[in-house]
């Protein structure tokens, strides 16, 4: 019964945010100067053109026949048209999108992985070398700036060391790219997404294991003669999963962000290169879509950590 009302009430909670914020997307493509026409045509568009957009879209209608038309088309997958690249926005997101969610995924799996590996070291050796290695580590990579890691990568594993390309998805000399060659391109960018993440992840791992260490049930386990390994793994780490899970859906966005610049940099053809290039030649339609789903992907990534939550401790207080 806890299980099912806390779902339920995520899931009011989570179609609430995704209300408002298809209401404020709506809002903002509405404020855009001389409105959702000229933002589509350019400030440069005839009156007579506006005029027919406004026609064709519905845009002459009263307010709130248009944010009802506006809720109709999203339900129907309909983001618009890109008058610039002469495409429905939707076909040009999905092309993009693929791409996108390969990169990050990888780079969020491995994240993961990374950050428990590390956090539990710093846990355990907690005040000793091993665990002062880490935090230096943590705190100089959480410094860096995504751009500059990325153009370190490329200058060592691109340039000096030629082992991995250093921009886009595949080989274009090559007619059939082998699945080798797309992970090749892959390394680079996701590499620098994962140290970035990694050094925000690990250290709040790393303080939540060594809290978890220091609580009684842990002394009263290894007094009764429970091995440490087996404490360790079996309890504090399901313990200690908690804040890293409600930081990894929290992370969603700063990993889009910091992934929009990685992309640039490396030319990798994703959702954040994609709305770099759309915001160079200011490309409205594009741009409100990007926004979006970065919207949408942030309530679903809190939706995501606190079902995974509920699950490690069905205890929770969810009322």
């Amino acid at each position: 019964k806890i299980m099912i009302r806390m779902i339920t009430t995520r899931l009011a909670s989570s179609s609430l945010s995704i209300v408002i914020l298809v209401t404020l997307v709506f809002v903002m493509a509405h404020l855009t100067p001389g409105g959702p026409a000229y933002s589509i045509l350019g400030m440069k568009a005839t009156a007579s053109s506006v005029a027919q957009l406004n026609a064709r879209l519905g845009l002459d209608a009263p307010l709130w026949k248009q944010y009802a038309i506006w809720w109709w088309h999203l339900l129907h997958g309909q983001l618009g048209y890109s008058y610039l690249l002469n495409r429905p926005v939707g076909q040009l997101l999905w092309q993009y999108e693929r791409n996108t969610l390969v990169f990050y995924i990888s780079a969020i799996v491995i994240s993961t992985a990374l950050s428990i590996g590390l956090g539990l070291l710093q846990g355990v050796y907690y005040g000793r070398w091993p665990a002062k290695l880490i935090s230096a580590l943590q705190l100089g990579f959480y410094a860096l700036p995504p751009f500059f890691v990325a153009a370190m990568l490329v200058l060592w594993f691109a340039v000096q060391l030629p082992l991995f390309p250093a921009s886009g998805i595949t080989d274009l000399r090559a007619a059939h790219p082998s699945i080798g060659a797309y992970i090749a391109h892959l390394a680079l960018p996701v590499t620098t997404i994962t140290l970035l993440t990694v050094a925000s992840l690990s250290r709040y791992f790393g303080e939540a294991v060594r809290e978890e260490l220091g609580k009684d049930y842990v002394r009263t386990a290894m007094a009764k003669g429970v091995s440490f390994p087996s404490i360790l793994f079996r309890h504090v780490l399901r313990n200690a999963l908690r804040p890293l899970v409600t930081m990894i859906g929290l992370s969603f966005p700063y990993i889009f962000t910091g992934g929009v610049i990685v992309e640039s940099v490396f030319n990798y053809p994703g959702l954040g290169w994609l709305m770099w290039r759309s915001a160079l030649s200011q490309d409205y339609p594009v741009l409100i879509a990007i926004v979006l789903i970065i919207g949408l992907l942030t309530v679903i990534g809190n939706l995501l950590a606190d079902l995974v939550n509920g699950l490690l401790d069905p205890r929770a207080s969810y009322e």
